[in-house]
């Protein structure tokens, strides 16, 4: 989707001097360009474009893996013509993906006997794999609704207020309301209780998040399972659950393997993981596993023959690569229960070593826990002189960080936070690195005059004002924010001059 528009004439054309011997003019920016240009120069143009984006290891902002081994690169790339729906064309790497779906479905406990087959389904995320949990919850609703001769025009489905944006896409995109838990300051996940309470009987689901994209914390499955069969008990309802592991799916099961989130809980139904996350396979890869058959109404599966045989098919879109699938094969095959327990072990402790350098600056405080996705979100213990955490993040992308900041869900907006994700591919050097440098930055910060508004008044930072919904609100216009640095640089100089005026009659 394309939602820019050119500043200006100038924005229009793009020059491509590297490429001056083989293009003398500018090439059209959003236009096709009437002419070839060699496959030399094609390249060259986009590859010195491409230089100025961040390098993607340093995005710390992302739980997407951006590194595998070479050999991996060369499957992802002998794969990369294949479109994974023509099944019957590419029948080995159709048992591939079936393969990945037994072994995920098994990690994550699946009642299944020895030779059956587990139900589930790659996705090219966990996005699309939450929309295909989702519609199968309210179809299975509707249905028993439908049976019973009761209304089923209005189901809804009962999440944290800290869920990823892809569950409001699923309740605005397929009309079911989204009833969600506010959050409060301290507990910055879903309370079991609280989301039980809401629970009707339009109810569709309850979701459960293993892994907040907030502050990389488990949702508490097992409290939420056990409340919720008691009032499944108590009403007559049979209230299930999907739990969201797209983060988390493929750390508990190796170094939390106690933990019971998954199917050892009667009522979860149906699990979604990423596997570009965790499952350290490039972006372009989820999966859906469901309890058993029963859970996924077989009216929403479509069997096509137009492809050169009958097959089945459940997915949002219809073409997909192969490589991704490939991929996660791979890893499953090349790490096994040992690699991935090591890697995520590692992951941990790299976690904990950014965190406790963190406070030794005495400036943070932690907002993530210690169990859970190896994720160090943090927020300023006092913001001396109007100075808060998006200008820390602002002031690292000088050093290569990308490093977020943003509030907290609703009804804790008021606390900002940075947050560090600790991807396999971060190793404890660069940890120690991004603590100096932090450090660094905190320097800068505490060097810098206090900010001041345009009657020179010191600025304080107010977040509940500036932030609503989880959105910044620009509550001033450039002109304004540009009068007042002005401002405070005037005043900021003049007391310079002032002060060596002073020590000058003073000798």
């Amino acid at each position: 989707m394309v939602l820019s528009k050119p500043a200006s004439d100038s924005d229009l054309t793009m020059h491509a001097t590297s490429a001056s011997r083989y293009v003398r003019d500018s090439l059209p920016r959003y236009e096709m360009p009437e002419n070839s240009i060699p496959k030399e120069a094609a390249y060259q143009v986009i590859h010195d474009e491409l230089l100025l984006d961040f390098k993607p290891k340093l995005n710390l902002a992302s739980f997407v893996t951006t590194l595998m081994e070479p050999e991996c690169d060369k499957l992802i790339m002998e794969s990369i013509n294949k479109n994974y729906v023509d099944m019957d064309e590419y029948p080995v790497t159709t048992e591939l993906h079936n393969r990945c779906v037994n072994m995920i479905a098994r990690l994550f406990h699946t009642p299944l006997g020895e030779s059956e087959d587990a139900i589930g389904v790659g996705t090219v995320g966990s996005s699309e794999a939450i929309m295909l949990a989702g519609l199968a919850f309210k179809r299975k609703w509707q249905n028993k609704r439908k049976a019973e001769g009761k209304p089923y025009d209005k189901p809804n489905i009962v999440t944290g207020a800290n869920v990823q944006v892809c569950w409001e896409k699923f309740a605005r995109y397929f009309e079911v309301e989204l009833k969600e838990v506010k959050v409060t300051e301290g507990y910055y996940v879903m309370d079991p209780a609280k989301a039980v309470e809401m629970v009707d009987e339009n109810t569709i689901c309850v979701a459960a998040i293993l892994g907040s994209t907030y502050n990389g914390e488990f949702e508490d499955v097992k409290l939420l399972n056990d409340l919720l069969l008691e009032k499944n008990k108590q009403t007559g309802w049979d209230t299930p659950i999907h739990v969201d592991a797209a983060s988390g799916g493929f750390i508990a099961p190796f170094i939390y393997p106690e933990l019971e989130w998954d199917f050892r809980l009667p009522l979860v139904k149906s699990i979604n993981v990423s596997g570009h996350k965790y499952g350290l396979v490039y972006a372009g890869i989820g999966w859906n596993i469901w309890r058993s058959k029963d859970d996924l109404p077989e009216e929403l599966i479509f069997h096509i023959k137009y492809l050169g045989a009958e097959q089945s098919t459940f997915t949002l879109n219809f073409s997909k690569g192969s490589s991704q699938i490939i991929a996660q094969y791979y890893q499953l095959i090349r790490l096994g229960q040992e690699g991935y327990k090591n890697i995520m072990e590692n992951c941990h402790e790299n976690a904990m070593v950014l965190k406790e350098g963190l406070e030794k600056t005495g400036c943070f405080e932690i907002l993530s826990k210690d169990d859970g996705v190896p994720v160090v979100a943090f927020s300023l213990k006092n913001k001396k002189g109007g100075h808060d955490e998006f200008e820390v993040s602002e002031m690292l992308r000088r050093y290569g960080w990308i490093v977020p900041a943003y509030p907290m869900p609703a009804d804790a907006q008021h606390v900002i936070v940075l947050r560090v994700v600790i991807r396999a591919e971060f190793s404890r050097t660069l940890a120690e690195r991004l603590v100096h440098d932090i450090t660094t930055v905190l320097h800068e910060l505490e060097k810098l005059p206090p900010k001041v508004n345009g009657e020179g008044k010191e600025v304080h930072v107010n977040v509940e004002e500036n932030w609503s919904n989880g959105v910044a609100s620009k509550r001033k216009s450039d002109l304004e924010t540009q009068r007042e640095i002005t401002t405070y640089w005037k005043n900021y100089v003049s007391a310079q001059k002032e002060i060596k005026r002073q020590k000058i009659m003073a000798s």
